[in-house]
């Protein structure tokens, strides 16, 4: 088996702003794995908030062993973005070695398409209505928030998409002050969904809080390992490849929340169309799906995720999987 890692930069359609910083393009990592003339293909985002960078990633593919199983990668690698790249490589392998889609080898239905949330940056307020107005067409907007002044950003981006359902992303962005501030403007605006208002080391906070909304981990949810933490503090569990360390355990945390009680968001981070292929199966039926990250792209790969009124459709087999 051989494997390759090769560096992508997809340029992005504008400039992205979250709580943490603002980026133009999206530079990730392709995975080829190939055996016996058949080629299996995954991509991971190293994330600089998890302590990954480009190179740290790629070391940590390049230590592999020459030959291991998809069931032995799963401890050969920790939880993040190598051991995803590989594992959504090794089921599109398997799929072809097969002759069958990765769902069928999974157990899973076929899956069908499903509404996405498009994300708006964040910007200023006239500028988050400005892109509220302009998209207030799609069904869901998940808004970039993070500041100690997002009041008037929430009004600004209502005002621009009356009808719009709106999910917030605060990326850790807030105090409890300033959530327990927020929280009933939250309801009165129509907010359906709040991800980690507080910081994941601090989020204990949550417990003696009251969550008229629900608020769901991001960053302090990324395996199974996280769900005993979550407890009295969260409502929801964004479930990211990138976090999960790939599919093989974005189903297992799929499952074991969903048992525990938990909705279910599944999540992206700004990629192509290759990275958000696998993500499909896991958001079959759950509460939220937010994998945008190609409608926020200038370019993405040859054969990209098909999006329309239905929402993001299961990716074709020229894809992935």
């Amino acid at each position: 088996m051989k494997i390759t890692v090769t560096r992508d930069v997809f340029k992005l359609a504008q400039v992205f702003t979250i709580a943490r910083g603002s980026r133009t393009e999206a530079k990730v990592l392709t995975v080829k794995v190939e055996q016996d003339g058949v080629t299996g293909w995954g991509e991971c985002l190293p994330y600089a908030r998890y302590d990954e960078t480009m190179d740290s990633v790629t070391a940590e593919i390049e230590s592999l062993p020459e030959i291991f199983t998809r069931e032995e990668l799963q401890t050969l690698l920790p939880a993040g973005a190598a051991r995803n790249a590989v594992d959504c490589a090794l089921w599109d392998l398997e799929a072809k070695q097969a002759g069958k889609r990765v769902w069928e080898l999974a157990g899973l239905p076929a899956p069908g398409p499903e509404i996405t949330a498009y994300t708006l940056s964040l910007a200023s307020p006239e500028e988050m209505q400005k892109q509220a107005a302009e998209n207030a067409h799609r069904p869901l907007l998940k808004i970039k928030l993070g500041t100690p002044d997002d009041m008037p950003r929430l009004e600004a981006v209502r005002a621009g998409a009356p009808e719009a359902r709106i999910i917030i992303d605060a990326n850790e962005g807030w105090s409890a002050e300033n959530y327990a501030e927020l929280a009933p403007h939250l309801v009165r605006l129509g907010v359906e969904l709040v991800e980690q208002p507080l910081p994941a080391g601090e989020d204990d906070a949550l417990i003696a809080m009251d969550r008229p909304v629900p608020v769901c981990a991001d960053e302090s949810c990324h395996d199974r390992a996280s769900l005993s933490k979550l407890k009295g503090k969260y409502d929801v569990v964004n479930i990211k490849l990138d976090k999960t360390g790939g599919l093989t355990e974005a189903l297992k945390l799929r499952d074991a929340a969903l048992a525990e009680g938990y909705q279910v968001m599944v999540g992206c981070m700004v990629g192509s169309s290759l990275a958000m292929a696998p993500g499909t199966l896991v958001a079959q039926g759950v509460t939220v799906t937010d994998l945008d990250g190609p409608l926020l792209l200038a370019e993405d790969r040859d054969v990209p995720l098909t999006f329309d009124d239905d929402g993001v459709h299961p990716p074709k087999a020229d894809l992935w999987g």
